[in-house]
């Protein structure tokens, strides 16, 4: 079974500035305290006031960095999308489409692997709450759009002109999808870079031979 080669090592970042920190220090605690609260009483029954007291803040304070209290799950997933088109284009110019979106979408798998006492509730959170479900699948429309505009910039191609980007964009997140969730229903049982390496198996003799 196929394994992924590793990830880029990212570009150091800039220093953050005091206010920044500070901003993602109130951010972090906005969101574990979230997330606790999610977690014991369940999504609905958790309030944005109850939130923002919990860490010692106003409501007014909390919308300054969410929207919603469906926000603050979101988030934890909202950068998976630019990871995965970081490492699609990270990928070597010559590499199989398959082994180039394998790679693109191990990478948020591998983090969910590797933080698993904190990831599995968020993501069985996620996948068991409609209205959070909802704004999880919006997220995989746009990530969609991004791994096929990437992938045709690979292969000097229009996304717009043709199936293949878009078609190939979708299959590669419906493995994801596909073994996000089987992970979140078996993770004692379940390696999701093994599972994912071996749905590219299958789907490698149709992702490569559009290159020709």
């Amino acid at each position: 079974m196929s394994t992924p080669p590793g990830p880029r090592t990212p570009a150091p970042a800039a220093p953050a500035t005091l206010a920044q920190r500070k901003r993602q220090l109130v951010a972090t605690e906005l969101t574990e305290t979230a997330l606790q609260l999610f977690a014991h009483q369940g999504f609905e029954a958790v309030t944005v006031d109850e939130i923002a007291t919990s860490v010692g803040v106003s409501k007014r304070t909390f919308f300054r960095y969410f929207a919603s209290k469906e926000d603050v799950v979101v988030q934890f997933l909202a950068g998976m999308g630019a990871d995965m088109r970081a490492e699609l284009a990270a990928r070597p110019a010559g590499e199989p489409p398959s082994v180039a979106l394998l790679c693109a979408v191990s990478v948020p798998l591998a983090a969910c692997e590797d933080h698993a006492e904190r990831t599995l509730p968020v993501v069985r959170l996620i996948l068991r709450t409609p209205a959070l479900l909802a704004r999880f699948l919006e997220h995989q429309a746009g990530w969609r759009e991004e791994l096929a505009e990437e992938l045709a910039a690979r292969l000097g191609v229009d996304p717009a002109a043709g199936l293949y980007p878009r078609l190939a964009a979708g299959v590669a997140l419906t493995a994801f999808d596909t073994v996000l969730r089987r992970w979140s229903e078996e993770p004692s049982d379940t390696d999701p870079l093994t599972l994912v390496g071996g749905a590219f198996e299958l789907l490698a003799p149709a992702l490569d031979p559009a290159r020709s």
